[in-house]
């Protein structure tokens, strides 16, 4: 049988990170370097590497950015306390949070002043997970785990919602969702479905064409929620392997040893020059014939931050 790759489509950016990165390049073209960027703009290596080589200066806490200077809200969102950091230290701010993200922030805001308990699925450490706790801490309970179900206390199961992290996998929130509805079985749905619709058809991509491969290369790094979810999407839907990479380079000769179909897609935050890097690697090693698995067209697009629209009134 001929080798081939399965190219999966939707993959890569979404509106939100094009919306990020394109805020960090302006923001260099318009006021000049340095532009700092509170924690990564988006979880990428390749795309903070080139935006450091073009004058941005990433930080992790606003009080590493010098009094007066500008500075970057990343795509995942900030609590109001790094607003409020970020005023005390006179900084310029731009906030580059995804659209996506600040529903969930309002929807949290809206929950917590008519008194809910709030859950919010997600991940312990994750810099959204941390700018929407930061919307209502006293309301605020992460269920990252199994066990978390167990240990939510709330003041009363009539009025209790949940919420969820963005780039999670649709199944696992659904699983921890029912989990919870077992002991609050009066649980509220959020108004608007919270994982963003990029991460829903980036998985959906994915399980339609595991079924067939030997292999599915994820690339994308890390510390990027969304790509590490699309290894263990792409295993449950059937691949025999999966890995994340985040350079053709790292792929393993080995793993491609008796694969006839490769899988191919890239998370949310991913330029689509490292997937045509790993084509061409791919291409390389026999797997010249691409066939794109289309499941979804996106054409959603986000305006700017109202800082660098040329038609905003300065």
């Amino acid at each position: 049988m001929d080798k081939r790759v399965l190219l999966a489509k939707p993959r890569g950016y979404c509106a939100g990170v094009d919306r990020a990165v394109v805020t960090v390049e302006k923001a260099l073209e318009q006021y000049g370097a340095p532009v700092y960027v509170r924690k990564e703009i988006v979880h990428n290596k390749h795309v903070v590497e080139t935006l450091s080589k073009r004058g941005a200066i990433f930080v992790n806490e606003t009080d590493e950015v010098p009094e007066g200077a500008l500075v970057v809200f990343s795509a995942h969102g900030v609590s109001p306390a790094v607003h409020q950091e970020a005023a005390a230290r006179q900084l310029r701010t731009i906030d580059a949070t995804c659209p996506l993200v600040t529903k969930v922030h309002n929807e949290a805001k809206r929950f917590a002043r008519e008194d809910y308990d709030i859950l919010l699925i997600g991940h312990e450490g994750h810099e959204e997970v941390e700018g929407t706790a930061g919307e209502a801490p006293e309301h605020i309970q992460l269920v990252d785990t199994a066990e978390d179900v167990d240990k939510v206390v709330v003041r009363d199961p009539s009025k209790v919602v949940w919420l969820s992290q963005t780039t999670l996998s649709v199944d696992e929130t659904m699983v921890r969702v029912r989990q919870l509805k077992e002991r609050f079985p009066d649980l509220q749905e959020p108004p608007s479905d919270d994982i963003c619709y990029a991460t829903s058809n980036r998985q959906t991509a994915v399980k339609t064409m595991a079924p067939e491969c030997d292999l599915v290369l994820v690339v994308g790094s890390k510390n990027s929620s969304n790509s590490v979810r699309l290894v263990e999407v792409a295993l449950q839907a059937g691949a025999k392997a999966a890995y994340l990479v985040d350079y053709a380079r790292e792929v393993d000769p080995a793993w491609l040893e008796g694969v006839t179909t490769v899988g191919v897609t890239s998370g949310a935050s991913v330029p689509d020059i490292l997937v045509m890097d790993l084509l061409e690697f791919l291409a390389g090693h026999g797997y010249g014939e691409v066939e794109e698995i289309t499941t979804a067209n996106e054409k959603l697009a986000f305006a700017l931050p109202r800082e660098l629209r040329k038609d905003a009134v300065r």
